[in-house]
């Protein structure tokens, strides 16, 4: 791939006008590589309002902002249904890519966007903002050091009660649902521990259940990586920790909240190792969306099509493992 060097700050569009297209563009005054420059929705007038709030000086329609040449990357904050055809068509413009999670409803689609990214040289990011920063970067060190000897499970969840039961969550027509919209989080946390113990075995969804009504509402599944066994739990109809236990033949660790917040990253957890001895880690934190931002500025100046925070195999089998979840449920 050869390198791209974009001006300096990079300039970024948002695509979509919605509550997270916000929240992104509320952290990006503390990324280090990139501005907001425009905003792009279905009406161009929409798009304007949001640019007007936020201080960018472009708005415009989807295809508007993709076809300026002084936009250098664009974060997709859309409904999932339409996250791979806008990532499609930012890399046919020339455009890096950061993607709101999941980067395609079904593993063929995710696997379109990668293929098209690889072959025009372009990067894509599918944005676990927990996985950026100094807390995931020290979690991934413990890992693939052997802090906690051979893994041998990990317990994790997450979900919401949402106040009201429609719209997207909650709409079949927008792939809504817990286990794309927030299960994917524990599902890519339990592949990517896999992975950085050197796991090479490929998942297998053992079990799950959960409650369906137009959508999945609530689910649960055990997954094996060969002798490493995940079990996460999701909802958008009841609450459910943040937490993270991982197992090891030398150890525990004990994560309160493993996926922090769209402000800020975790920054705490405990290990118990099984001499008795526990050690408080602590890190510094980070606003995650403005680090997957720069981690994004950063793949494009030096040419690479992937952040190595969350790189493409990670996403490849995270898709496979959520598409089988929800045949699971039916």
């Amino acid at each position: 791939m050869s390198e791209r060097a974009p001006r300096t700050p990079a300039h970024w569009a948002v695509l979509g006008a919605g509550v997270i297209t916000g929240d992104f563009v509320a952290a990006l005054p503390h990324a280090e590589h990139g501005v907001l420059h425009a905003v792009g929705a279905r009406a161009g007038i929409r798009a304007r309002e949001f640019a007007d709030r936020h201080g960018a000086p472009v708005a415009g329609t989807y295809d508007e902002v993709l076809a300026r040449e002084d936009v250098d990357a664009v974060y997709i904050g859309t409904v999932h249904t339409t996250h791979a055809d806008l990532a499609h068509a930012a890399l046919d413009a020339g455009k890096a890519v950061l993607c709101e999670k999941p980067l395609g409803v079904t593993a063929a689609e995710t696997e379109a966007v990668l293929a098209h990214a690889a072959r025009v040289g372009l990067p894509v990011v599918e944005a676990f903002k927990y996985r950026f920063g100094p807390f995931p970067d020290r979690l991934r060190a413990l890992i693939s050091s052997g802090a906690l000897g051979e893994l041998v499970s990990v317990d994790s969840t997450l979900g919401f009660a949402a106040d009201v039961h429609d719209g997207r969550l909650f709409d079949p027509a927008t792939a809504g649902g817990a286990i794309l919209d927030v299960g994917c989080y524990p599902a890519s946390l339990a592949v990517g521990l896999a992975a950085w113990a050197g796991i090479v075995d490929e998942p297998v969804l053992v079990d799950a259940d959960g409650v369906v009504g137009a959508v999945d509402e609530q689910a649960r599944a055990t997954i094996a990586f060969g002798s490493f066994t995940a079990r996460i739990a999701t909802a958008i109809t009841a609450d459910l920790p943040r937490a993270a236990v991982i197992r090891g033949t030398a150890g525990e660790l004990h994560i309160e909240n493993v996926w922090g917040s769209r402000v800020v990253s975790t920054t705490e957890a405990v290990l118990r190792r099984a001499d008795g001895s526990v050690e408080q880690i602590r890190t510094g934190t980070v606003s995650p969306m403005a680090a997957e931002a720069d981690a994004t500025i950063l793949a494009l100046r030096a040419g690479r099509a992937e952040a190595p925070e969350m790189p493409w195999a990670e996403t490849r089998t995270i898709a496979r493992l959520l598409e089988d979840w929800r045949a699971a449920l039916g």
